[in-house]
């Protein structure tokens, strides 16, 4: 015997006997025959939810193929399209397909018909799968119905047996609830699992809505990026990461994800932009969007929110010595006089010279207009339940790394020096490196969600721009720079060695193993975007390590990537441009994506290959103690 009686007994009440314990074994035994399930990563949605919501609807281009495979020969082009359709926009697509249909014999043949091809692409799909995650996916009022439906051809189920079943349904409303159903059970079962490897919002037009579209899925995990650290940390009330959202919402006109998703008015910087900068043209704080505001407005409010997040963050790192930031406040460095600002001890001219709000006697000191608009900013993200639901989430279904087996995902790096070498950061007064940062980072994200200690909520802020923050790694956040500064190399931001040391076979294979990554290791990150028309590979020439930040957001390239993780390959759908729901359903517009395979596997993966396997193999231990000590008398069935 290998585990102890008192776990025995406590396994015991879940299977009461050696007839329990043996069926759970044979269970278990069966589960670790399976393929490896799919795994889809996406990283740098960047709020382009539209785009994807359409990669979630159609398995990253996965659907199509299976469609035209099972279907050659039987539907044509025009057939196939619309029963695509109905899976990826089953509403829409009903709603515009009956408006042609006679009546209603002909609606519920038409429903019938798609309901029937869709559970023959459910079977196939339902293959890779046991019957107790299967009927986890379906939905509880029509399990019993599902259930049929699939078994249907094995039991020989004639067709007015199956009309029976269906025929309640095409009364009601002819068919529309059953297949919207219907669609959401095959797109679930189109992966087994969705990561989403940071920096879920900014940039694009709804953080709220994309989280929304991670939340409907089946079994969903994200990996933080250094935006989700900002929005993280901003729903908690750290004032400079407070300032920095609504900056980033103001540059690229995204308001309406404050004010709409979030109920957080702007008003207050509204007052401030009008009183402190109300002739200031703002010409370097145009917005990258347009919004119902007036541009102006918008750049002035923008250059307001811009110089009070500059004050916050040198109140914030000078509460943080170990930070080492202190070179990055530049209010003090700059001659008002001379039209300059001293930065990395070069002088450089300034673009803009309108500081109505600093006093440069004591330049981080906030206004009195100033510090009311932040403290009513700071409030409404405070009091926003849908923007503390939302982060909640994020930190719920989040961490700061996912291990899958040879596949290590992380948003940004490892930092590291020169030589390679793990760099350590101080976390609760203790320097930490590799892994065990990693881990200690972990441990104050969710701590601060509980205890919203200031020092927690200031190390969400170093996340979002600290040099060894694994989410940033770089050494600087130019965003002083970009605004007033025109020396390109002075807004350059340079990246931690450890992006380049990721071309090294050796290296990917010690940080792999240092984080927990087992036998062939894919390093997989985002946040740096690949430059594809540059000719950037998003595969490392080590092999062992691929970025997936393919510029996903409209603002940023419109490209993207899924790094589809499988039981036979691992590849990367690159995507395109989405036009709109409207151009999926009226003209069938899809996002069909490029493939190119990152790694071929020699045989097909089992679960019993994976992690999970190998835990699944340790409950089979277990129970098989549970039965000997039945047979031995060790412990008695329990009574019926």
């Amino acid at each position: 015997m290998t585990i102890s009686l008192p776990h025995l007994r406590a396994l015991a009440y879940r299977f009461p006997d050696a007839v329990a314990a043996r069926a759970e074994i044979a269970h278990l035994e069966s589960v670790r025959r399976l393929p490896r399930g799919t795994i889809h990563v996406v990283s740098d949605v960047h709020g382009e939810y539209r785009k994807l919501e359409h990669i979630l609807r159609n398995g990253s281009g996965s659907l199509r193929p299976l469609v035209e495979r099972t279907f050659a020969g039987r539907l044509d082009e025009a057939g196939r399209a619309l029963l695509l359709n109905f899976v990826y926009y089953p509403r829409e697509t009903w709603a515009r397909v009956v408006a042609g249909l006679p009546d209603a014999t002909a609606r519920a043949a038409l429903a019938r018909d798609t309901l029937l091809r869709e559970m023959e692409l459910l079977r196939l799909l339902a293959a890779g799968y046991d019957l107790r995650h299967l009927g986890r996916t379906l939905p509880g009022p029509l399990r019993e119905l599902f259930a049929e439906l699939l078994a249907a051809p094995l039991l020989g189920r004639v067709d007015d047996y199956v009309a029976a079943l269906v025929e309640p349904f095409l009364e009601e409303d002819q068919g529309a609830d059953l297949l919207r159903a219907t669609a959401h059970v095959l797109r679930s079962l189109g992966s087994y699992e969705l990561i989403v490897a940071g920096d879920l919002g900014d940039r694009g037009p709804r953080i709220d809505r994309v989280i929304d579209a991670i939340r409907r899925q089946t079994n969903a995990r994200v990996v933080w990026g250094n935006h989700d650290a900002e929005w993280m940390g901003a729903c908690l009330g750290q004032e400079a990461l407070v300032a920095t959202v609504v900056r980033n919402s103001l540059r690229y006109a995204r308001i309406a994800q404050l004010e709409e998703g979030y109920g957080i008015p702007v008003e207050p910087l509204e007052q401030l932009a009008r009183a402190a900068y109300g002739d200031d043209p703002a010409e370097r704080f145009r917005p990258k969007g347009e919004d119902l505001r007036d541009p102006l407005l918008l750049a002035r409010m923008q250059k307001a929110i811009a110089i009070l997040q500059f004050k916050l963050e040198a109140q914030t790192t000078r509460r943080n010595p170990h930070f080492d930031l202190d070179h990055r406040n530049l209010l003090h460095r700059i001659d008002l006089a001379a039209g300059t600002v001293t930065i990395d001890g070069k002088v450089h001219a300034l673009l803009d010279r309108a500081f109505p709000t600093v006093d440069f006697r004591d330049p981080y000191r906030l206004s009195e207009a100033e510090a009311t608009c932040i403290d009513h900013l700071k409030q409404s993200f405070l009091d926003s339940p849908a923007l503390w639901r939302d982060m909640r989430f994020v930190e719920e279904r989040g961490a700061m790394l996912a291990v899958r087996d040879e596949n290590v995902i992380f948003h940004g790096c490892v930092p590291v020096d020169d030589a390679g070498e793990p760099l350590a950061f101080e976390v609760d007064g203790v320097p930490v490196r590799g892994r065990a940062l990693f881990d200690a980072l972990d441990v104050v994200v969710r701590r601060a969600f509980r205890e919203r200690r200031a020092a927690d909520l200031d190390l969400l802020y170093y996340l979002w721009a600290g040099p060894r923050s694994p989410l940033f790694g770089k050494d600087r956040m130019a965003t002083f720079e970009i605004y007033f500064v025109a020396d390109k190399a002075a807004q350059k931001e340079t990246k931690n060695p450890y992006f380049e040391k990721i071309h090294d076979r050796a290296f990917c294979a010690r940080i792999g193993a240092e984080l927990g990554g087992t036998g062939e290791i894919l390093i997989v990150n985002g946040h740096v975007p690949v430059k594809l028309e540059a000719g950037e590979s998003p595969v490392k020439r080590s092999g062992m390590a691929v970025t997936i930040d393919g510029a996903f957001s409209e603002a940023y390239g419109d490209h993207g990537f899924t790094l589809v993780i499988g039981a036979e390959r691992t590849y990367l759908a690159k995507h395109h441009h989405f036009e709109s729901v409207q151009a999926a359903v009226e003209r069938g517009i899809d996002i069909v994506p490029e493939i190119e395979d990152v790694r071929v596997q020699p045989r097909v993966l089992r679960v019993g290959d994976t992690a999970r396997g190998r835990d699944l193999a340790e409950e089979i231990a277990a129970l098989e103690d549970l039965a000997a000590a039945y047979r031995d008398q060790t412990l008695e069935p329990a009574a019926r």
